[in-house]
């Protein structure tokens, strides 16, 4: 059965100038700010669609390696992943790196490995950023 998330932004005013808020409209989690100079500068306390980016992939990323590590029946204890996403203004994304720190009872480094690189090819979320140079550090802990 398909689902479908819901999310909408408010902007007002100028690109650079302005400022909008985006709320989560499925989960009702509340609404963040978000402005040009969070997204190409600091983010000063407000979000950016790179930093709304990062977090969809980290946490697909994630149930990603952890479905495809027990289905290999090798079911992780913790999985920790961290996906930092490149804005360059005038470019647009540039790179997406993830980085996964994992808690395995008995896997390899290798195993680990090619599991998490299996997870980042099969992510919905990664097939989504297909035109993006996706990059992925895997260790254990």
């Amino acid at each position: 059965m398909a689902t479908t998330r819901t999310a909408h932004t408010v902007w007002e005013g100028e690109l650079l100038t302005g400022s909008g808020t985006v709320s989560f409209d499925s989960s009702g989690i509340g609404s963040q700010p978000v402005s040009w100079p969070s997204r190409a500068e600091q983010a000063n306390g407000k979000t950016s669609p790179e930093e709304l980016i990062a977090a969809a992939h980290s946490s697909c990323f994630s149930m990603a390696l952890s479905h495809g590590l027990t289905g290999a029946g090798n079911p992780p204890a913790r999985l920790e992943t961290k996906a930092d996403v490149t804005f360059q203004p005038g470019e647009g994304i540039t790179g997406i790196h993830l980085t996964v720190r994992g808690e395995v009872p008995g896997l390899d480094a290798d195993a680990f490995q090619e599991a998490a690189e299996g997870a980042k090819k099969n992510c919905p979320v990664s097939q989504a950023l297909t035109g993006t140079t996706i990059t992925l550090t895997a260790e254990l802990i």
